[in-house]
């Protein structure tokens, strides 16, 4: 199969954005590994005839980040613990000030059934490169890229006094229709 030439609006309803967290320090089997869904979020994708006229941009709002799971940890995640991770994440992210994640690619290159995405991410206000992996199978497009939170200026969470930690990188994954 092949992708769709053209410009193609997506969103939620298309289908998943994920991001996954881990933990680390001395506490970290007190805290769960998460898996947070982007409820909120658009994006423009420009396939072209070859893979370097296409484009894509994607904007998430932080506020639209829902803890969907969370495994490990010494109790199961509660419905409070979800409400307070929420806070923390909008909190850590300024989503007062910065209200939306962007991701605007600069280059596109391989085939359509596997290529990379190289482009600016924007978070917290801050922009840097970020490249994102991406293949086609099944009539499914799958991929995705890890975000080191503190190249974006964005300190990882902690609590009990650093004894639990969210580990610095952030796996952002996405399932889409090809």
């Amino acid at each position: 199969m092949t992708l769709n030439e053209g410009t193609h609006e997506l969103g939620p309803g298309d289908g998943r954005l994920l991001l996954t967290t881990s933990r680390s320090g001395l506490g970290r089997r007190a805290g769960h590994d998460l898996t947070i869904e982007a409820t909120r979020w658009s994006a423009t994708a420009v396939v072209g005839a070859e893979p370097g006229s296409s484009s894509v941009e994607v904007e998430v709002e932080v506020d639209g980040l829902e803890v969907r799971e969370g495994t490990g940890g010494v109790l199961p995640l509660s419905d409070g613990d979800r409400e307070e991770i929420g806070k923390n994440l909008r909190k850590v992210l300024q989503s007062g000030r910065h209200p939306t994640i962007v991701f605007r690619s600069t280059a596109v290159e391989g085939t359509a059934a596997a290529f990379t995405v190289t482009g600016e991410l924007t978070v917290a206000g801050r922009s840097g490169p970020l490249t994102v992996e991406a293949a086609e199978s099944d009539g499914r497009l799958r991929g995705g890229a890890t975000v080191r939170q503190s190249r974006w200026g964005v300190k990882p969470y902690s609590a009990f006094f650093g004894a639990l930690k969210l580990a610095d990188d952030v796996g952002v994954t996405f399932d889409l229709p090809a």
